[in-house]
Formats: C-alpha cells, structure tokens, sequence
C-alpha cells in the first residue's frame, strides 16, 4: 500500500515487498552467520586434495596451526617476541640455521600445540582485484585497557570490524532510549539492537572467533535409495523447493537430507561422492539475545546474556564504569565423537558424530588480568591444546602482536591515540621479509642494476605499508611472486585451493627457517630464490622505470560502489566514491584489501561517554540523492572520526538535524 515510497533501487527492479515480520530479522543475523562462520567445508575438502597430492609433512607445513607471535587474552605479560631481525653475515658464513630469535625462541611452543591435521574455518575471502598479493581474508581488531594505562584512569574500548564494503553501509548508527534503556552503537538494519556499542555502564566490541562449525559427512547410499548408518539403513528427507526466477521459469530442486545434514554434492563441480553437510545452525537455530546484551549492567549480566548467544562465534572484549575489563568467547562449538572436522569423513558410523557443544563455562574468559591490556584480532585464543577444540585455523598473529606492542608502550593513552592503532600501517612481517630480500641480493653476484637499486630502497624501509612507500611496493611485488612460485612448483594448477589464515606464518617459517623441502629444485639457496623475488618485482610490467617513484598505493586502491547504479556509466559517479590508493594490506592493524576494509571504527572512553567516538565508511544513507549519502566516508578514508553524543543534553546541543517518522 506505500509502493509510492519505495526506495529508487526497489522501483528500478519492480520489486514490491511484502510487509516485514519477526522472522525477516532473524533472517538478517543468519546471513551475517552465514557470511561468518560458513564455508570452512570447502576448505576441508581442498585440504582433502592437498594431503593426496602432497603427503602428511608438506600438508602440516601448510596447515599450520600456531606462531612464536601467538598472544592470548590474559597471558601477554611474556609472550611478545622481540622484533624480527635479518641475519649478518659471519652468521650465514658459519652455515647456522637462519631462523630470526622470534622463531628460534618459541619453536617448541609450536611442537606442543600442533596435533597432526588441523582444519579450518571460514570467512568469505576477498582477495585484492589490483594485485598479486596473497588473498587476504577479512577480520576485525578489538581491545581494551585498565585505567591504568589512560590519561582519564578509566578504561577505553576500541572495535573495528573487517567487512565487505557496501553501498549502504553495512552498520546504521543509533542511539536507542527507552525509559533507563539507553544503548548506542551500531545496528544491523533489519535488527532492531545495538550490535557493538556501550550503554550508561558498560561496553563491548566484536571480533570473529571463527569456530569450526562444519563437517563433510561422506553418505554410503544403496540402489533403494537408502544411506548407511550405524544402525542400519535409512530413508533420506528430501524437500520439495521451487526458487522462483523474474521474468523466467520456475525452477523446480529436490534436496535430499540425511541425518548429518543437506546432500551437497550436485553443487560441487567433479565430485562424484555423496556428500552430506553438518553445520551446527541446523541443529541450534539461531539465538539472539541482544536486548539483554544491551540491558546489562556488569560483567555477570553481561555473560549471562551471552551464555544463550548461539550465533556465529565471537571474540568480545568488555569495560564498565567501574573499571573493569573482560574478555569472553561466545557461540556453539560441537564437540567431536573423534577427529578435528578437519577432513571429511565416512557418515555409515558414529565415529565422528557430534556428541554435544562447548559448555559456555569452558569457553574462553579472561576477567581484570593483571596487564589491564586484552586484544583480539581473530588470532588463536587458547594458549594450550583444550579438551574440546574450538578451531584449527586462527588468523595469522601479525595485527594482534602489533597492537599488544603498541598498547605495552609505557604512556597514558586517549582516544585519539586508539584512533591512531586502529589506522596503524606498520608489518613487522613484512619488514623481515624485506630485510632477508636485502641480505639475498646482497649476496647475488649476478644481480642487476634494478636488483640491486630495489635492495637499496628496501634497506631503509621501515615496515610501514604508506601508499606513497615505494619499499613497501617492491616487497609486497616480491613476496606475492614469492608465495606463488613455491605454491605452484609443489600444487602446480592446485595451488588456489589453499586458503588458510595462517598462510603467511607457512611463508614466514619456510624463509626464516630456510626449509629445504620448501626450495624449488632450479634454486640453488633461498638467497638466491628470495633474489629472484626482487628481480620478478621490479621486473613486472607495473614497476616504473624509476623504481624510487613507485608508489604501493599506485595497485592497492579502494572504491565503494552501489550495487545497481555503481554499474550505470551516466550514474556510476554519482553512486559510488572515486576510486583513491590506499594504506595497509592484510595483516596490518589497519586491514584492507581491494573489497574489503574496517566497517566501522568505534572507541568508548569511560573517562567520559560524551567523548565516545564512532564512524561507519559510507554514512547513513543510501539515497543517491541525500546531502548525506557518502558522507562519512571522507573521514573513514583519511582516518579521522566523529564524536559520539550520549547525555541528552549533549545530544540536544550538538543536533544538526532532526529525522521524525510517523
């Protein structure tokens, strides 16, 4: 009946809604679920090719599962390594192992916590379009800090959360009251809560925990039609669904489900086996409580709210206006019967059924530990082996150790210096990397002039990955073709199925160590392989002639475009931004890739709410035509932030303009 005010976009498609219900915003957490914590079984099945083809060691080397850099909630007190250091000379001229202290320091470290197969979890990936750089995959920093280490003495709470970008926005900035029910933050639209934000007593941020939720069950049918189970066999549910098509024909699909789940195999391209999926929402519905996250007082509400939290699982971290800090894992981890999840396995027993989930009371939880510091930036969280594994993949370790560095200096620190390490560029990884470049080229009698000009540029580079750093051009060149060469001379063709988070550790520990299992036979060292990765670089048909006038901004660039009209030429101008270099890679603080970067940038100072900060990438709205479309995303490129108004009076003063709706 209000078709006249249907947004432009709806009229463009003649699309007409239907009016919204309950179970449309249910709908909208489980696609957030989806985008989160689903898709790890196509990283098991990959996994699956990779073992073939390769063996049980060189898969462990990939897939591995732990770093010297790993820092968990609540035990950072000695768990930062020194910064990596690039070998001398008399060292490599003595034949010693090349392995930096930080890998030589913690290497049994990694002994302990490896357990034969790690698995995976998944998070959609989005890989830079403009470059060869490895595939990033988006994650989210948060962190908080005692009064101990402010200028206010009250604690502050950074989130930013990695997401694709979107026109419009992903989030929706609110400020919700209701009597003594008083929340801002930001808002999923479709959900009527604040998502990460604070109230008059607390606050709280997100970062994926990446649990592994999902398993491939490998279905044994008969000519009956029937699947093999332990106690026999079994009539399979199949589902009747039409997906209706615009202006096409209907399209009729039956889905056969078995007891682990939906058959997926016609969706898989040359699979031949019956495959079943297990993801844990089919069997825990999803479960929201967030007007109780938004209604708590203290820590005990606080986790108690989450405690019935059965959605993707989440790393937050958490501060009150008393002074006190937390850290709690939340969501369903199943536990296993046997095995990891890691590969698939036979559905025809119960060996690898499902017996149950992680009880709440044995997730991780860290309250007021004695640094005052907790951070988590999707990295491993458990600093031993625990007895219901929550996952096999946790995110490489570079932005969490960063930002346990930065937070450890000996400062007050403010809310504008949260700002600061949440748009912070600086790769220790990235800086070994060039250092052991350096020493490479240095060693290469037959390098060229361009080599040996790049090794020049790259002796002063600091590790800050500037969009106007032309170090950080030629190594980023380098390292992808690097990554690239030993993949493809072990996978060949195959070396696109392996996605894992913890690639660049793979990488890091095959330099540092100099794993010769690792070295392409027409190499005779890595020096002369890391050597051939810097003439590869400023040899690709992107390098300039001057290679000092490089810029890493010249193919790391951001643009945000709308669905629709960002495809229209005449239109395309107006409905996207322009497309402008950017800063950061993927395991910087400051995360970005060419789809993806920090959705939001939100700081809570308990020193005073007032002075709360928040700003989303595009703005509120989507309306082409609005003064306000695309009008935070000045201040979201160049790092800058607005205010976040809580007190009524505050709100009322600094008011610029009213929306009512009727």
């Amino acid at each position: 009946e209000h078709h006249y005010g249907l947004p432009l976009e709806m009229r463009v498609l003649r699309y007409f809604p239907r009016a919204w219900t309950a179970e449309d915003s249910l709908l909208v957490g489980a696609s957030m679920a989806e985008m989160l914590n689903h898709g790890t079984y196509l990283d098991d099945l990959n996994r699956e090719k990779i073992l073939a083809r390769l063996g049980p060691e060189l898969t462990s080397d990939l897939y591995v599962e732990s770093s010297e850099r790993d820092i968990v909630p609540g035990h950072d007190l000695d768990e930062i390594a020194p910064a990596a250091v690039a070998p001398d000379t008399a060292q490599r001229a003595a034949k010693e192992p090349v392995a930096v202290k930080h890998l030589e320091r913690r290497r049994h470290h990694r002994a302990a916590v490896d357990r034969g197969t790690p698995g995976t979890r998944g998070i959609s990936e989005w890989g830079d379009r403009n470059s060869r750089m490895d595939r990033v995959r988006a994650g989210s920093n948060d962190w908080v800090i005692s009064g101990a280490h402010t200028a206010s003495g009250r604690p502050l709470l950074s989130n930013d959360m990695h997401l694709p970008h979107h026109i419009p926005n992903t989030w929706y900035e609110a400020h919700l009251t209701c009597g003594d029910f008083d929340v801002a933050g930001v808002t999923l639209p479709g959900s009527p809560w604040v998502m990460v934000g604070h109230n008059r007593r607390i606050a709280w941020g997100f970062t994926n925990l990446g649990p592994d939720v999902e398993d491939i069950f490998v279905e044994n049918f008969n000519a009956q039609g029937e699947y093999q189970t332990a106690a026999g066999w079994q009539k399979p549910e199949v589902r009747h669904e039409v997906i209706h098509v615009k202006r096409g024909m209907d399209v009729k699909m039956d889905v056969v489900v078995t007891r682990h789940g939906p058959i997926i195999s016609r969706e898989m391209k040359g699979e031949g086996r019956q495959l079943a999926l297990k993801w844990a929402i089919y069997d825990t519905g999803l479960s929201l409580p967030f007007y109780a996250v938004n209604s708590a007082q203290n820590w005990n509400q606080f986790r108690a709210a989450f405690g019935r939290f059965n959605g993707p699982g989440q790393n937050i971290v958490y501060a009150d206006v008393d002074g006190n800090i937390g850290y709690q894992a939340t969501g369903r981890v199943p536990i296993r019967a046997s095995g990891d999840g890691a590969l698939p396995v036979s559905g025809a027993d119960d060996a690898h059924e499902w017996t149950g989930y992680v009880p709440f009371e044995e997730m991780p939880s860290v309250y007021n530990p004695p640094s005052g510091i907790i951070a988590t930036a999707n990295g491993r969280v458990t600093a031993e082996v625990p007895k219901n594994s929550i996952t096999k993949e946790w995110e490489s370790p570079y932005r969490t150790e960063r930002i346990y560095r930065v937070l450890r200096q000996n400062k007050k620190f403010t809310s504008a210096d949260m700002l600061a390490l949440q748009t912070d560029v600086q790769s220790d990884l990235d800086k070994f990397m060039a250092q052991r470049m350096v020493y490479a080229v240095d060693q290469n009698v037959g390098a060229s002039a361009r080599g040996k000009n790049a090794a020049d540029i790259l002796r002063r580079f600091d590790g800050k990955i500037s969009m106007d750093s032309a170090a950080a051009a030629i190594e980023q060149r380098a390292r992808g073709w690097l990554t690239e060469t030993l993949l493809k001379n072990k996978l060949g063709d195959d070396a696109d199925l392996y996605r894992w988070y913890m690639k660049t550790v793979w990488l890091e520990n095959a330099v540092g160590f100099q794993t010769e299992r690792w070295l392409p036979e027409k190499y005779k060292s890595w020096d002369e392989l890391l050597a051939a990765s810097v003439e590869a670089a400023v040899n690709d048909r992107e390098a300039p002639r001057d290679l000092a006038s490089w810029k890493y901004g010249d193919y790391s660039t951001v643009q945000v475009g709308h669905p629709i009209f960002g495809k229209i030429p005449w239109v395309k101008k107006y409905a996207s931004t322009r497309r402008l270099p950017q800063s950061g890679n993927g395991i910087t603080v400051k995360q970005v890739g060419g789809e993806f970067a920090p959705s939001e940038r939100f700081t809570a100072d308990f020193g005073d709410l007032d002075q709360s900060t928040l700003n989303i990438v595009n703005g509120q709205s989507g309306n082409l035509f609005s003064p306000y479309f695309n009008d935070q995303f000045d201040a979201w490129y160049r790092g800058t932030t607005f205010r976040l108004a809580f007190k009524p009076e505050t709100v009322e003063s600094t008011a610029a303009h009213r929306l009512r709706l009727e």
